[in-house]
This record gives structure tokens, C-alpha cells and sequence, in this order.
């Protein structure tokens, strides 16, 4: 009977720490849907149709509109990208042009959803977009960043200026929360259902993030030595915070995910400990020291990057 009586207090104790609503960074400062449009940076893209007109890219983001979360898993309908998965509009003449980089192991299923519901949302954007799977090949714990570290410098090499950093669980719920970069790196994830839509911790960034090609290779990337769960993502803020760079958000409004039911893993025992030491070596370690073992190639709906 005590023992009953011990399981039953600590199970409410636990689930008051997880629901406590003050344990949630609850209020935080964000851009206004009304100032969005004017935090985006745009491009120049070549297009074989100049006489047609600028996509508009307020509308997108001010008519906006929820997707049910029970509705994305449904299969969806989209035109069929370019081999290597690369998308241009046809309508219109775009100003925005993102990789989305999707560090990969083992999760075809999610995948699947993943490739369905990100080309049907982001054909809407009206925006030039590629996608890049990163498969980790070797059989060491899963390295997020490392993996993320390779699809950019693919991308870079592609000459594509804005990285949007993706985990393949998540999918953005709100039509205006546009897949681009900003004046700033910007956490876009910052309302996820797994959460209850409230920010765990006011330097979380993770999930889904957007960066300039020109700042993430002035933070060197992301740290290569964060094997297994965990760390990485507090590592590359302190990156951006050492450079000046603090990221920001937008209005929970549109910053709106859910996240795909998946097994969660073990976090790595050694996450701390490299935490230390990461952003003192963040010069040596991240794009400028990652190594070439990858190799490229152009799927139906993705780029495979396949690295170890």
C-alpha cells in the first residue's frame, strides 16, 4: 500500500512539472503578423518567364488559415517537382528560395507523410524550394547536426542562400508561416502541439529553424561531435549568441506544428559535458571541419545526401 501510495505521488508530482504552466517560457517577444512581410529577405531568382509578376507574398502570409491536426497525415495533391525534389512557381515570378534540410535515420514512415505534406504546403508559399534528406550511413548513435552540416553545405554549393533545418516529425499547422529566411535566424516551431502550443524554454532552437547561408557559415554551422540525443541544439544558439546573431520568432499565430508520433530516444549521458567545451572550439569544429565522406543523388520528390 505505501509503495501504491509513493508511485501515485511521484506520478503527480511529474505531471505537475511537465503541465505546470509556468514551467513554459508562456510570454515572449515576437514579431507581429502585421510586420512579418517586412522581416522577410529576398532574392533575385532567374526565371525563364520574366513578364509574369512578383509572387505575393503578404497575401500568403496575412490569408492565412489552420490545417487540422487529424488532416496531415491524408494524402495530399501536389505538382510533381523538378528530379532532386526542387519546386518553381509557374504563376509568378518568386523572391524567395529555401533548402529544407531533413536529417534522416531509419523513419520511412514519417518520411513519407513528411514529403507529402511539405510539398502540398510549401507549392502554396509560392516559393523556389528543394528538399534534402540527409541519411546517416554508419552505425553510430545518430548525429543531428553533423547530418544537418552536410545537407547545408550541399545546398550552399547549390547556391541556395536561406536553410530552413527541419526535423521529419514536424509539420507546420498555419498556411502564413512563410518558409524563409529573415534579418535574423528564426526559430519557427516555437508553438508545438507536443507543448501544448506554449515555449519550453526561451533559448530553444530546435524542431524547425531558418538561417541565411551567409550566417550559418559565419558560426561555422553546427558542432559535428554531438553523437545521440540532445545538446546540439543548445550548442548552436550559443553559437549565434557569441556572434550576435540572437535568433528571434514570429507570432504564435502562424508559428503553429504538430509532431508525428514517434519512440523517443535515450538522451546522450555526454550532452553536458560537450556543452562545456563545444563553443570553445566552435572555430575548428562544424562546416570547416567536416569531412568529405557523402555522396549526392537526385530522388523523385528529395536530394539524398548519404553521409556517415
Amino acid at each position: 500500500m505505501t509503495t501504491k501510495c509513493i508511485l501515485i505521488v511521484c506520478s503527480v508530482i511529474a505531471l505537475i512539472a511537465i503541465y505546470w504552466p509556468a514551467r513554459h517560457a508562456r510570454h515572449y517577444d515576437y514579431i507581429d503578423l502585421a510586420d512579418v512581410y517586412d522581416e522577410l529577405l529576398f532574392v533575385h531568382v532567374k526565371t525563364n518567364k520574366p513578364n509574369l509578376k512578383y509572387c505575393d507574398y503578404e497575401d500568403v502570409i496575412v490569408n492565412n488559415s489552420d490545417v487540422d491536426v487529424e488532416e496531415v497525415v491524408e494524402q495530399r495533391r501536389f505538382y510533381r517537382p523538378k528530379n532532386g525534389g526542387e519546386y518553381i512557381p509557374r504563376t509568378c515570378n518568386p523572391l524567395l528560395k529555401v533548402a529544407v534540410i531533413v536529417p534522416y535515420r531509419n523513419r520511412s514512415q514519417q518520411l513519407d507523410v513528411f514529403l507529402n505534406y511539405m510539398h502540398n504546403f510549401l507549392q502554396k508559399q509560392l516559393i523556389v524550394y528543394r528538399i534534402f534528406v540527409v541519411n546517416q550511413t554508419d552505425n553510430l548513435p545518430f548525429n543531428r547536426a553533423k547530418m544537418l552540416n552536410y545537407g547545408a553545405k550541399v545546398a550552399m554549393d547549390m547556391d541556395f542562400p536561406c536553410l530552413i533545418l527541419h526535423d521529419v516529425d514536424l509539420l507546420p499547422l498555419n498556411s502564413g508561416n512563410i518558409y524563409s529566411c529573415s534579418k535574423k535566424p528564426r526559430h519557427m516551431s516555437s508553438s508545438l502541439d507536443t507543448f501544448r502550443f506554449n515555449l519550453p524554454y526561451l533559448t530553444l532552437f530546435g524542431g524547425a529553424v531558418a538561417i541565411s547561408s551567409e550566417h550559418f557559415q559565419g558560426i561555422n554551422g553546427m558542432s559535428n561531435q554531438f553523437y545521440g540525443w540532445g545538446g546540439e541544439d543548445d550548442d548552436f544558439y550559443r553559437r549565434l549568441e557569441i556572434h550576435s546573431l540572437l535568433p528571434y520568432r514570429f507570432t504564435p499565430i502562424i508559428s503553429k506544428y504538430t509532431m508525428l508520433f514517434h519512440k523517443k530516444e535515450k538522451a546522450s549521458p555526454s550532452r553536458y559535458a560537450m556543452l562545456e567545451k563545444s563553443v570553445a572550439l566552435h572555430r575548428m569544429d562544424g562546416l570547416s571541419s567536416l569531412p568529405a565522406n557523402y555522396s549526392v543523388k537526385s530522388e523523385k520528390l528529395y536530394t539524398l545526401v548519404m553521409a556517415s
